[in-house]
């Protein structure tokens, strides 16, 4: 999406409530929030690693009053303060880094190296801004229990690990996250943007994020010399019919009015120029957001590449095998738009009216969306916290250039604007769900 285009949208802030919310003082913590943040920055883990982090999270938590629980789901903590009677409020935050070598050039760039599950040696950064999230999500909590006498509930504080594998969450729900510690009746997150500037926040009701499914295709074949293609079936050839054709679903078989995406990532397969191999490999990534469409998209996908075979004259034995990992996959995250209005206008209260905007869905996805897909059914909503520094914001639109994405070597979100803002977004957004 072009930045020009983007800020098209983001402009379209509808006029919300006067500007004024709690009196946070963050001129005395912030200093200690930016010295978490530049730590964490500075301390990444992967996905399934994230035991250091989950202890820097649990030792703030317990300093803070709150009734800790570490290892809850892998390296997910949960913290439980009760505050009289009133309803139960849980903010999430992940954990996990991304394995990329930090390219930003900044003085507290990552520099953490590990050896990953194949035996190689990767950087490990915060691309994706979660340690944006960690230190917002305490100078949160360090607020609400500062504020206690504004609000009466329980706070549920939840810091999930493996995000950017999809299995952190669901790790946590099914050790029981909503029946051991505390049943919530509101949840809220925030995600760091790479496309909105420091100080704003930019969020949209109902679907805000999608479905992500990863599927894996093996091809098969009947390989042989490269110079007597006719006593072979060639896999290759089958494999290049069934990426256009799969390109035919989202445009011919689904409704136009519903998003949906088949992205072909990889193919592999063949050894050598003069072999027909005997086998192609596919990895696809599939994105929507309506879930009978995730599901057409998958038996659609199954439907094509049985039939291409058939018709290359392989027998039943040697159709493709369409794998979808189910472990991997998350729904689309669906911003309950009651709730959703309530946090609007609260942190419109808190950061001024011009600084809510409003956005569009993206294709991203995020495993918060299975809080509010369990038989509790609970509301759910994620705002997107502006990351980008104004001047380069501007400069950028002006120019018509792209900024660092989200998982880039090179985003850097400005702290020091996104943090303060994602406080006080986040806690006045809190206090109004527990008196609503």
């Amino acid at each position: 999406m072009k930045l020009t285009y983007l800020s098209a949208i983001l402009l379209l802030a509808s006029p919300l409530v006067q500007a004024n919310g709690l009196d946070l003082n963050l001129s005395k913590t912030m200093p200690a929030i930016e010295k978490f943040y530049l730590d964490l920055h500075q301390s990444p883990e992967l996905s399934y690693h994230e035991q250091k982090t989950g202890n820097k999270i649990a030792d703030k938590l317990t300093q803070l009053g709150f009734k800790v629980t570490s290892n809850v789901g892998g390296f997910g903590v949960v913290g439980i303060y009760k505050n009289g009677n009133g309803p139960t409020v849980m903010i999430r935050t992940d954990t996990d880094g991304l394995p990329i070598i930090e390219q930003t050039g900044k003085s507290y760039a990552s520099k953490v190296t590990v050896i990953d599950e194949h035996g190689a040696k990767v950087g490990v950064m915060h691309g994706c801004g979660h340690d944006i999230h960690m230190s917002s999500f305490i100078g949160t909590a360090e607020q609400l229990i500062a504020h206690k006498n504004a609000w009466q509930g329980t706070l549920m504080m939840v810091a999930q690990p493996a995000e950017e594998v999809g299995g952190g969450a669901k790790a946590m729900l099914k050790e029981g996250l909503f029946s051991k510690y505390a049943k919530p009746d509101h949840i809220i997150a925030l995600h760091v943007s790479a496309s909105v500037p420091a100080g704003k926040v930019a969020m949209k009701n109902e679907y805000t994020m999608a479905s992500v499914d990863s599927v894996d295709i093996t091809i098969k074949g009947k390989g042989g010399h490269g110079a007597y293609p006719h006593t072979t079936i060639d896999p290759v050839i089958i494999a290049a019919r069934t990426v256009l054709a799969l390109q035919t679903i989202t445009s011919r078989e689904l409704s136009p009015l519903e998003p949906s995406v088949i992205t072909v990532g990889s193919i592999h397969g063949g050894s050598k120029h003069n072999v027909i191999s005997d086998e192609v490999k596919l990895q696809l990534t599939l994105r929507s957001y309506n879930p009978d469409i995730r599901n057409a998209q998958i038996a659609a996908i199954k439907r094509i590449t049985a039939g291409i075979a058939q018709s290359a004259g392989l027998e039943e034995a040697l159709y493709p095998k369409v794998q979808v990992h189910e472990d991997e996959s998350i729904p689309s995250t669906y911003n309950n738009p009651a709730q959703t209005n309530l946090v609007r206008q609260s942190i419109a209260s808190a950061i001024g009216d011009e600084n809510v905007l409003e956005t569009l869905p993206v294709m991203a996805g995020e495993d918060f969306g299975l809080y509010g897909r369990t038989d509790e059914n609970i509301p759910i909503t994620l705002f997107w916290l502006g990351g980008v520094n104004q001047a380069k914001y501007a400069s950028a639109i002006k120019a018509g250039k792209t900024l660092p994405s989200l998982h880039s070597s090179k985003f850097a979100p400005d702290y020091k604007v996104a943090l303060p803002t994602g406080i006080k977004a986040m806690s006045n957004a809190a206090v109004t769900l527990f008196n609503q």
